[in-house]
């Protein structure tokens, strides 16, 4: 986002300054300027500096630390983001963060909150870090039965053209034998078929044998995509005839897939930040395949490689003339939103690599598109 000098400094003088000023700032960098001002405000208070309240509602009184943290968040890129929460915590001393866990039950059941809840696990106490860890299994467990119905549904079942189904959905809906089924109800006047019968073909369940390969990049900026990963991980593999395998990267690789049984555990050991070489860890991903034809790697990254290109490029090359299917997906995330390397998915996907930033659901279709 381009700022003016103005705005900038607006920003970075804050509040006081509006009078010899203005308001110069926009929406957004309005409530930027204010969840600023909630934190840093209190350095008055420590020099016993007394100041008036804000206008519009923004006086911290009124706002609990939990909004003023939710807000932060989506407000600021991640480091300044882990600034301002290091900040409150031990310039500040908000420890009502930390020490009150009736704060954190009331919150929505989303990654951005369970991001929050993980983050505050190394400063917690040990029965505060206890209370965060049920508090966040609980968001988990509550994700999951949402991701779950979503998967399979694509997943599990397939149109079945011989059987009727009561399910009415539009998904399902059966066009030849309604036309068949109303043959009868010709209008001669309209010239139209009145169809007062409608058919539906009922889902039949289908075995899968399929092998799916979830390669994700563990930066900063990734963290709501790795935390969609883990938890898709956890449904895809209580599939049946499906072998789920999940490897998470910087410059180092980890294959985690022998803890995808407890997503939460999963999360809780990853370090996030560090490099980028997405050409190593899809050669891990290579050495992974057993079957070439029934194995989907799908690659979640924002695709900003750190080391040369030279070896991921041909590593997907490889993949796809053995006949791997292979998904980059930029964003796994409830916005299907993503800030990538534009250059290298084009590049990726003209070698094969079908790439794209997907919601959970649409991942969900695409996959079962693939596996079809």
């Amino acid at each position: 986002m381009s700022r003016s000098a103005t705005e900038r400094w607006r920003l970075l003088l804050g509040r006081y300054a509006d009078k010899q000023m203005g308001n110069c700032l926009g929406p957004e960098d309005q409530r930027r300027d204010a969840a600023l001002d909630y934190l840093y405000s209190r350095e008055y208070g420590r020099r016993g500096i007394q100041t008036g309240p804000r206008g519009a509602g923004l006086d911290p009184t009124r706002m609990k630390a939990l909004d003023w943290l939710g807000e932060a968040q989506n407000l600021f890129p991640d480091p300044v983001f882990e600034r301002l929460k290091a900040d409150a915590l031990d310039r500040y001393q908000m420890t009502d963060l930390l020490k009150d866990p009736k704060v954190w039950e009331n919150l929505e059941a989303s990654p951005a909150t369970l991001r929050t809840l993980l983050s505050f696990q190394d400063r917690a106490d040990p029965a505060m870090q206890a209370e965060l860890r049920r508090i966040a299994q609980q968001v988990i467990d509550e994700i999951l039965q949402k991701l779950r119905s979503q998967v399979m549904r694509s997943l599990t079942g397939r149109r079945n053209r011989h059987q009727r189904s009561p399910m009415k959905s539009a998904n399902n809906f059966d066009a030849r034998a309604t036309i068949r089924a109303n043959l009868g109800n010709w209008d001669t006047e309209r010239q139209r078929i009145v169809a007062d019968r409608l058919r539906f073909m009922a889902r039949q369940k289908r075995h899968l044998d399929w092998t799916i390969i979830l390669c994700v990049d563990q930066s900063g900026s990734m963290t709501e995509s790795l935390i969609f990963a883990a938890l898709m991980a956890s449904v895809l593999a209580g599939l049946p005839g499906v072998r789920v395998k999940m490897v998470l990267f910087d410059t180092s690789v980890v294959d985690v897939t022998d803890q995808l049984d407890d997503p939460l555990a999963l999360l809780l050991s990853v370090q996030l930040g560090g490099g980028t070489d997405i050409g190593k860890a899809m050669t891990y991903c290579e050495g992974l395949v057993e079957q070439p034809s029934r194995t989907v790697i799908a690659l979640i990254s924002d695709f900003m490689e750190g080391a040369g290109p030279r070896r991921l490029l041909a590593t997907v090359a490889r993949l796809h003339e053995a006949r791997v299917k292979m998904l980059g997906i930029a964003a796994l995330d409830n916005s299907g939103r993503a800030d990538f390397d534009r250059d290298m998915a084009t590049k990726l996907a003209g070698l094969g690599m079908a790439c794209a930033a997907l919601t959970p659901s649409a991942f969900a279709d695409w996959l079962a598109e693939v596996l079809n």
